[in-house]
């Protein structure tokens, strides 16, 4: 018998609590790469201070620790998590959400004709295969070299919606205390040019809907919809604005029933399907628009959407507060690998006739109008400001890596490196993500890639008098310190989220812990300079995907979404249009860094 997909999950070893101490000297480590002689003292006696006896590091930390111990907390990481997803104020459309762009040669995709309809229906049968599956714990949990893994975040794939507040989001959700178990909802919502509609996908005895049934159903939707809904009634652009106005939006909408309740249809509906009316021009269009498309048809805040051209070809977009890639990835291989007739048969779906559709409205007042519009009419601007690239490298991938005797991901860093060095002349702060599932809760760790090892690797390249000798020497160690960093962030010694943390205690509990004087560290060069990322890169490992992305950090870091397999490596880039040339110019020259670093390691 498998084993229950949450059975481990409170089993699992917790993550580890470092000591102030260990954190304090690591950060150190970290950022000294980045920084001047100046700016170093100033962050060590940054650093000093909150380490002091009496200082407020301790009393922060003491608080902590005293969290991590509490019955029933899980890690030390839980209040971290919604106070850095959920406490984000500015936009969460682009700027958080994150996509995959599927292959269409994969068993769900070959099983049905390669029409918009047939995908979508075969998408919903799929999901709900996996969802009735997760119902009964019946989805094995995932592992890692023989070790499960935290499956916590798959309560938040369906049913789940984000609800923005003034000051914090929240999130509603089911196998929560207002929403004990798993979602009893039945129904998806429909977007098609603009408008939503409610499509029951369950039938009243627990069987899903046909998957001919569903294609009957999304056509009914393409027919009702037809005519594209005003720009001033599509509610799904609300859903782009910052957080704090979307608030107020939402607070003014739930004062009519009508609204209330098509708010509640889309809130606790399974996921979204958006059904768009056009074929992308090419790969790189169908990226930028599963990241952000036509807010009228979306709803960002849904934590999961998949979106399906009208060629066929789709992708999801997904609500990162409860979402990491790693779920996702093993959620849509789970869809992907599996004919739709397989996830029927295994969902007990029947052929149940046409299911019961209808449109979600909203009663909205000029004012009202007037806000949507101009949500999406901002938005939109916020789009076309978003510049963006595709790199492709077809003959090389983690197989080529492993035979020139280097870790895949340390060759994907060092390249970048190199890139980012030669396209700008300098170089500046790399956040990588790490993957913490193996513990209680686990989600990721924040891994800093500019090791000194990095900066020398990148400086010896760039030396015209440097033999290969050297180059290939620099190489390795640099290739070396970046595997030994990930295993420090896998193991839970990483500073950036536990000095972080600290900050958000002071924030959440300042005046009663009597800590609220401005701590030196949060201001010092270390800390702001570490963190103001140049690139912010993620990788995401499935067959099933051709590329993964997200929108930039700030106004000048280009963010590199990349999926390295055996055979290839495809990366999505993002950046403000402001600096695209800068953007252009780092694409163009990791072209030339991946071939010169395959060059000097063959030559080995």
């Amino acid at each position: 018998m498998t084993e229950r997909t949450f059975a481990a999950d409170d089993h699992l070893p917790r993550v580890p609590l470092p000591t102030l101490e260990d954190s304090c000297g690591r950060f150190l480590q970290w950022c000294a790469p980045l920084l001047t002689a100046d700016e170093l003292a100033t962050t060590t006696a940054a650093v000093e201070d909150l380490l002091r006896a009496d200082g407020p590091g301790r009393t922060l930390h003491a608080a902590l620790a005293e969290y991590d111990a509490t019955p029933g907390v899980g890690s030390w990481l839980d209040l971290f998590w919604p106070s850095r997803y959920l406490g984000r104020r500015d936009r969460i459309a682009l700027n958080a959400n994150f996509f995959f762009l599927f292959r269409d040669d994969t068993p769900l995709g070959d099983s049905t004709a390669a029409t918009q309809v047939d995908r979508a229906a075969g998408t919903i049968s799929a999901a709900l295969a996996y969802k009735l599956a997760l119902d009964r714990e019946a989805i094995p949990p995932a592992t890692q070299r023989g070790q499960p893994l935290s499956m916590w975040q798959n309560k938040y794939l369906f049913s789940e919606t984000r609800i923005p507040g003034v000051a914090q989001d929240t999130v509603r959700v089911p196998y929560s205390d207002d929403w004990p178990g798993h979602s009893e909802a039945g129904h998806i919502v429909v977007f098609f040019r603009g408008s939503m509609f409610r499509m029951e996908v369950i039938g009243p005895d627990g069987a899903p809907y046909s998957p001919e049934d569903l294609a009957d159903g999304l056509r009914a939707v393409l027919k009702a919809g037809a005519r594209p809904a005003r720009t001033d009634t599509a509610v799904g652009h609300l859903t782009t604005k910052a957080r704090a106005e979307w608030a107020a939006s939402r607070q003014k909408l739930l004062a009519e029933p009508a609204n209330a309740a098509a708010l509640d249809t889309i809130e606790t509906a399974l996921f979204a399907i958006c059904l768009e009316d056009f074929t992308p021009r090419d790969e790189l269009h169908a990226c930028d628009q599963l990241l952000h498309g036509d807010s009228a048809n979306r709803w960002f805040d849904k934590a999961v959407s998949f979106i399906v051209f009208g060629d066929g070809q789709a992708g999801i977009n997904i609500e990162h507060c409860g979402l990491d890639g790693t779920t996702i990835l093993s959620f849509v291989d789970t869809l992907l690998e599996t004919p739709v007739s397989e996830h029927a048969v295994r969902s007990g779906a029947q052929a149940q006739g046409l299911p019961a559709i209808e449109p979600i409205e909203f009663v909205l007042d000029a004012a009202q109008r007037g806000d949507i519009a101009a949500a999406g009419a901002a938005f939109a601007q916020y789009a076309v400001a978003n510049a963006t690239e595709t790199v492709s490298f077809p003959d090389f991938g983690t197989r080529r890596a492993k035979q020139l005797g280097i870790s895949p991901d340390a060759f994907a860093q060092l390249s970048y490196q190199l890139a980012h060095r030669r396209s700008k002349g300098l170089t500046g702060a790399t956040y990588e993500s790490i993957a913490t599932r193996q513990y209680r809760n686990g989600r990721t760790e924040a891994m800093r890639v500019v090791t000194p090892e990095m900066v020398a690797f990148v400086d010896t390249m760039q030396n015209r008098d440097a033999d290969t000798a050297a180059r290939l020497a620099a190489a390795r160690t640099a290739a070396a310190a970046h595997v030994e960093r990930a295993k420090q962030c896998q193991a839970g010694d990483a500073p950036e989220q536990h000095l972080w943390e600290l900050q958000w205690i002071q924030r959440r509990r300042g005046a009663e812990l009597g800590v609220t004087a401005p701590i030196p560290l949060y201001d010092s060069p270390g800390w702001t300079i570490m963190r103001d990322d140049y690139l912010s890169t993620s990788s995401a490992p499935s067959v099933n995907i051709r590329y993964f992305g997200f929108g930039s950090t700030s106004s000048r870091c280009i963010g590199i979404a990349y999926v390295l397999l055996p055979d290839r490596w495809n990366l999505y880039l993002a950046t403000p249009k402001p600096v695209a040339d800068q953007m252009h110019a780092f694409a163009d020259q990791l072209r030339t860094a991946v071939a010169d670093l395959e060059a000097l390691l063959a030559d080995a």
